[in-house]
């Protein structure tokens, strides 16, 4: 795929979606992390059903460490995992309080020095509550990816990094955010709605005639 069609691709996007953002509920880059922490394996919709709950009570590390493992799992015994996920955002809180004086760290090394971060939460939390140039890669950006041609990769971080490489940089802040809204609503993984899409002409998927 070359730069003019890949400019023209997120000139589209953007202009359906001109402030796009995540569809986790937070209002600070605390409550952000805790969240991106709860949703590995979960849906953004369930997470939100409990720190809608979480948040009111409890929304800052001496307030989430308060509650303890066993406080903290009684509000999200709902979300997946939540056993190895409650004993994460209780250390990770711990962390906040003893070293980084309980703000969240802008960068990459620290954020990903606390239990339950990888490389793809740190990003969306750089990326979101930050707004630095960072690619969270989860399945739905790496799918529509690989099956647009925008920046194909075998594995999560290649993706990433021919991303942050390939995206028109006047895109890059939001493109995180329009792959995977593109990729949860339009193109999704059994049968995507390419009749409905907005890039169709764009796209390099040679399948795209069967889901018309």
């Amino acid at each position: 795929m070359n730069k003019e069609k890949r400019t023209e691709i997120f000139t589209r996007l953007r202009n359906e979606n001109p402030n796009p953002t995540t569809e986790l509920n937070y209002s600070t880059p605390f409550e952000l992390l805790i969240a991106v922490i709860l949703s590995a394996q979960a849906t953004d919709v369930g997470v939100n059903k409990a720190t809608d709950k979480l948040y009111p009570v409890a929304n800052t590390p001496e307030a989430i460490y308060a509650l303890g493992v066993d406080g903290l799992k009684e509000y999200i015994k709902t979300i997946g995992l939540f056993n190895s996920k409650a004993e994460n955002v209780i250390k990770t809180c711990k962390i906040l309080i003893d070293k980084h004086n309980s703000e969240v760290p802008d960068n990459r090394e620290d954020l990903e020095a606390l239990p339950g971060v990888g490389r793809k939460t740190a990003n969306v939390v750089l990326n979101t509550a930050f707004r630095q140039p960072a690619m969270a890669v989860d399945t739905h950006i790496f799918r529509v990816s690989n099956r647009t041609g925008i920046a194909p990769g075998k594995n999560v971080l290649e993706v990433e990094k021919r991303l942050m490489r390939l995206v028109p940089k006047e895109f890059l802040m939001d493109a995180h955010h329009w792959l995977i809204l593109h990729g949860r609503y339009t193109c999704v993984a059994r049968k995507p709605k390419c009749g409905a899409c907005l890039i169709e002409d764009l796209c390099e998927f040679k399948q795209k005639r069967d889901y018309q």
